[in-house]
C-alpha cells in the first residue's frame, strides 16, 4: 500500500478485518476479470450531494472529500425510491458511483429526482493479496458444526423499501428482549447497509446476521447463488442458539431481491408474519400480487388512526403503529400468549 492517508474501508468490508492489516496492492485488472462481490479501490471524484455518506466498516458514517480512496465491493442495485445501477454498466473511463453508502459499486443507471447526487469515484484497482483477486467470497468463514434451528421466526415484509421494516423490527425485538428471549436478527435481502442490523443490536438483539454475512453485496444475484448464501447464512444463525429470529425481508417480495425465495425456504418455521406498508392501498397490492395474508400491518400506512383504520377496512388484517408507546401492550401481550416464542430447556424454540 502506498504510505499516505489510508483508505476508507466501507462496511462492505466488515467481514474482511484482516484486509485492513495485510500486504495489499491495488491492480487494474482487465474487464473479464471483474465480477460480482470483487473488492475494489477508487478515488472519491465527486464526493456527492449534502447527504451523501460513506458508512465505514464500524458502522459509522463520514462524509468523504474528493481524492479519499475508497475500497468497497462491486454489486447491483435495484431501489424503487432511490437509484439503480450495477459494475457492468461502468464505462470504459472507469467512472464509478457508490449506489449505497455501504461501498456497493457500480455505474448509476436511473436515479430518482428526490436522490441527490451519489458520491462518484475513479477506478484505481482490484485490492490483491499475494497476487490474488480478494472477493467478499473469499471472507466468508464456514461453521464449524452446521444444524439446523428450531426456533420459531417472525417475518417482516415490506410494500416497498422506506416502508418502517427495521423501525418495526426493533419495536418487535425489543419486546422480546425485554421477556428474557434470546433473539437474533437478520436482513436476508436487500442492498447491504450495515446500520440496518446494527439497529436491531441496538434494540437486544444477542445476535444480528444479513446477506454481507454470506459474502454477497446485495441479493440482486442469481436465484441458485442466493440460495447457496441463505443457506450459509441459516447455518450462522443457527450457530447462535436463538429463541426466536427476527428476520427482516429488504424491499419488497416483488422486487428483484430473491424475497420470493427468501420467505419460500423460512417459510415452514414463519410464526407470525408483519406487513410494513408505505401506504393503505400498497396492502393490498402486495398481499394480492404475492398471495398471502400477513397477520399484522405495520409500518408507515398506520401512523394515524385513519391511515389504520382505512387498512383494516380494506385488507382485513389488523394494524398496528409499533412506534406508538400505547399500542405496544397488544404485541407485547400476543407474543407472551403464543407459545411458540417461548425458549425450550435447550435454548431453541418451540
Amino acid at each position: 500500500m502506498p504510505t499516505h492517508r489510508p483508505p476508507h474501508w466501507t462496511s462492505l468490508t466488515r467481514i474482511a478485518p484482516d484486509l485492513m492489516t495485510a500486504d495489499v496492492q491495488i491492480v487494474p485488472l482487465p474487464r473479464e476479470a471483474w465480477a460480482t462481490g470483487d473488492y475494489v479501490m477508487g478515488e472519491v471524484a465527486h464526493a456527492g450531494g449534502g447527504v451523501a455518506r460513506l458508512e465505514l466498516a464500524s458502522g459509522r458514517e463520514i462524509k468523504p472529500a474528493v481524492g479519499d480512496r475508497v475500497v468497497g465491493a462491486f454489486g447491483v442495485r435495484a431501489a424503487t425510491l432511490e437509484a439503480v445501477g450495477n459494475w457492468q454498466a461502468i464505462p470504459p473511463d472507469g467512472r464509478m458511483t457508490a449506489l449505497t453508502g455501504a461501498g456497493l459499486l457500480g455505474h448509476v443507471t436511473s436515479q430518482s429526482t428526490l436522490v441527490g447526487r451519489l458520491i462518484e469515484l475513479q477506478y484505481q484497482g482490484h485490492v490483491l493479496v499475494s497476487g490474488q483477486k480478494q472477493t467478499m467470497a473469499d471472507h466468508v468463514p464456514r461453521p464449524l458444526e452446521p444444524r439446523p434451528s428450531t426456533a420459531p421466526i417472525i417475518l417482516i415484509l415490506g410494500t416497498s423499501m422506506s416502508a418502517g421494516k427495521t423501525v418495526s423490527a426493533q419495536a418487535i425485538v425489543r419486546t422480546l428482549a425485554n421477556q428474557g428471549r434470546r433473539v437474533v436478527a437478520t436482513k436476508l435481502t436487500g442492498a447491504g447497509r450495515y446500520r440496518d442490523i446494527l439497529a436491531l443490536q441496538d434494540a437486544g438483539a444477542a445476535a444480528v446476521f444479513d446477506f454481507v454475512d454470506a459474502g454477497l453485496p446485495s441479493t440482486v444475484c442469481p436465484a441458485d447463488e442466493y440460495r447457496c448464501a441463505l443457506g450459509l447464512l441459516e447455518q450462522k444463525i443457527a450457530a447462535t442458539r436463538p429463541d426466536v429470529i427476527v428476520v427482516e425481508a429488504g424491499a419488497s417480495p416483488l422486487e428483484p431481491y430473491n424475497g420470493q425465495v427468501a420467505i419460500a425456504a423460512i417459510w415452514p418455521r414463519v410464526a407470525l408474519t408483519f406487513l410494513c406498508a408505505s401506504d393503505p392501498y400498497a396492502v393490498v397490492g402486495v398481499t394480492q400480487g404475492f398471495g398471502f395474508q400477513p397477520d399484522y400491518v405495520a409500518g408507515v400506512a398506520t401512523s394515524t388512526s385513519a391511515g389504520r383504520a382505512l387498512i383494516e377496512r380494506l385488507s382485513g388484517v389488523p394494524a398496528l403503529n409499533l412506534i406508538d408507546p400505547e399500542m405496544l401492550p397488544q404485541l407485547e401481550q400476543h407474543l407472551l400468549s403464543d407459545r411458540r416464542f417461548m425458549p425450550t430447556a435447550d435454548g431453541s424454540g418451540c
